[in-house]
């Protein structure tokens, strides 16, 4: 039997996106997709719609789009998003504020389209994809794990905004999970001159070699699964490999420079 609850799920052609869109149409949900090109994807497993999240007015016509033609948005899954990596002295500006609007501010504007059906319908729920690098500030990273970090506290107060309504909204932060993340991530020039040559390179292949050794995404997607039929969401969930996801509370518990110190072991920095 038909689930009768839609699911709009941004940046869905690839990836973490298209993991969660293929297992929530096996359980019968009526999930829609969204990509900048979805002509590319002719014999795509469920329905995609053009959206790029940079542009407010494509989003609001993706957003009218679906409500024209499913009548509701039960579930918002804001997965949009691109990796960047790099020294943080070397990376193009230019760059940066394209991360960042596609990584945070775009979420912001699929929410505000979305929340104004939700409001009308008196229901709804907002699973906004952040990351487990959005705990730390993570090297070579350092754009991306901020705009993640944004997206977390962006997310907590629209929870505390949305108290008064029957919407709810929650943070779902991956850690390493098996996709391809590593070609569509952009990065900064590995130039032999520069002085953070050695030390980049070698994050780099650290970088390549946490991801093939991932999770599976169909990890992410069982707990979305988990997530929607939840009565009462928390402010944060995560899933990843065991150490990535008790890493904030590692965070916690040990004194800064010991912490700091960790990750920099971690990523071969000493």
């Amino acid at each position: 039997m038909k689930n009768s609850r839609v699911v709009l799920i941004t940046g869905a052609s690839s990836g973490i996106g298209l993991s969660i869109g293929q297992h929530l149409t096996s359980l019968q949900y009526q999930v829609v997709g969204t990509s900048r090109t979805p002509d590319k994807y002719p014999k795509h497993p469920f329905p995609l719609i053009a959206m790029d999240v940079l542009d407010n007015n494509s989003v609001k016509d993706g957003i009218d789009a679906v409500v024209a033609a499913y009548k509701t948005i039960d579930v918002l899954i804001n997965n949009a998003g691109m990796g960047m990596a790099g020294p943080l002295e070397e990376m193009d500006l230019e760059a940066i504020n394209t991360i960042i609007c596609l990584n945070f501010k775009g979420s912001i504007s699929v929410m505000q389209h979305a929340l104004k059906l939700m409001h009308k319908q008196q229901s709804g729920v907002i699973i906004n994809v952040a990351s487990i690098a959005g705990n730390n500030g993570l090297p070579f990273r350092s754009v991306y794990a901020a705009s993640k970090a944004a997206l977390m506290r962006v997310s907590e107060s629209l929870r505390l905004e949305l108290r008064h309504t029957p919407i709810q909204c929650t943070v779902l932060s991956p850690g390493s999970i098996k996709t391809a993340i590593a070609d569509n991530r952009y990065y900064a020039p590995l130039d032999k001159d520069s002085v953070y040559y050695k030390q980049y390179k070698a994050s780099l292949a650290d970088m390549d070699d946490h991801v093939n050794k991932g999770l599976s995404p169909i990890y992410v997607a069982k707990k979305v699964e988990k997530l929607i039929n939840k009565k009462k969401l928390k402010p944060h969930y995560s899933v990843g490999p065991f150490l990535e996801v008790l890493s904030p509370l590692i965070k916690f518990l040990l004194p800064q420079r010991a912490y700091e110190n960790l990750i920099a072991s971690f990523y071969n920095l000493n």
